[in-house]
């Protein structure tokens, strides 16, 4: 029975792997492409009919991004790995398990699946929650199996003992004091490496605010200072984006 068990347990992860293999392929058109047309094409919903709680809702959902993005932050600024493979193939040259790396097998991609919560929860939506979310975690169930296969093939034994001591995906806390203090964070590589992810979401998250006002059935238009304010905050980001951008192109933050 253990043995039948076992091996439809490496059936399903080798399923998993060649579809982890492919989405992993397409993965950088098809997530945000699903993600818009799933938020903009359905309407959201005002959560407890009313909308001051909405905005409560709101608040939670994006104080579960900043999570993510903190989450982010911390890996690259620690020590990054990259994550685009080579030829948009699973690819790595070593095995990565200090900073983040030794508290979370995959914090990028946790930290990503928070990301999509967030954005799901400011829309509110079903199909966010029914479709969007479920797809997402089990696109990266799939990629992550196909990671897995690629480097028990290339590290071996060194790969099993690191998955023996490292959780999967939720990062543990144990010795993260430890790691903070030992390994220098890098804030410009956080600027060159980072700066695209925050603009991306917090502006989908002002379209978000200003869409729901407008598709969610009893959501009240927004007033003209609200949508002022809207504004002028996505002009701030929009220009901090440009700034840091133009800074990287120019190679004041460095290139490594």
């Amino acid at each position: 029975m253990r043995a039948r068990r076992r091996g439809k347990a490496a059936l399903a992860r080798q399923a998993a792997a060649r579809i982890g293999h492919l989405v992993y392929r397409v993965r950088d058109a098809l997530f945000p492409i699903l993600l818009l047309t799933v938020a903009f094409g359905t309407r959201p919903r005002l959560s407890g009919g009313s909308v001051a709680t909405d905005h409560l809702v709101d608040a939670i959902g994006i104080g579960v991004a900043l999570l993510g993005e903190s989450l982010r932050v911390l890996v690259i600024g620690l020590v990054y790995i990259t994550r685009g493979g080579q030829n948009r193939q699973v690819w790595a040259n070593s095995l990565v398990d200090t900073g983040m790396f030794a508290h979370s097998r995959n914090p990028l991609y946790a930290a990503n699946l928070l990301l999509f919560v967030g954005l799901a929860i400011v829309h509110n939506g079903w199909a966010m929650y029914l479709l969007v979310v479920p797809f997402f975690v089990f696109a990266y169930v799939c990629i992550v199996a196909a990671e897995e296969q690629y480097l028990y093939g290339r590290f071996g034994e060194t790969y099993a003992d690191y998955c023996r001591r490292v959780p999967r995906w939720l990062p543990s806390l144990r010795g993260l004091s430890t790691t903070l203090r030992s390994t220098e964070f890098d804030w410009l590589k956080v600027l060159r490496k980072e700066y695209g992810t925050p603009f991306a979401w917090t502006s989908g998250v002002l379209i978000l605010l200003v869409w729901e006002h407008y598709g969610a059935a009893g959501a009240l238009p927004l007033g003209r200072g609200e949508f002022a304010v809207i504004v002028a905050i996505w002009i701030v980001l929009a220009v901090a984006y440009l700034i840091v951008r133009t800074l990287k192109l120019s190679g004041r933050l460095g290139t490594t």
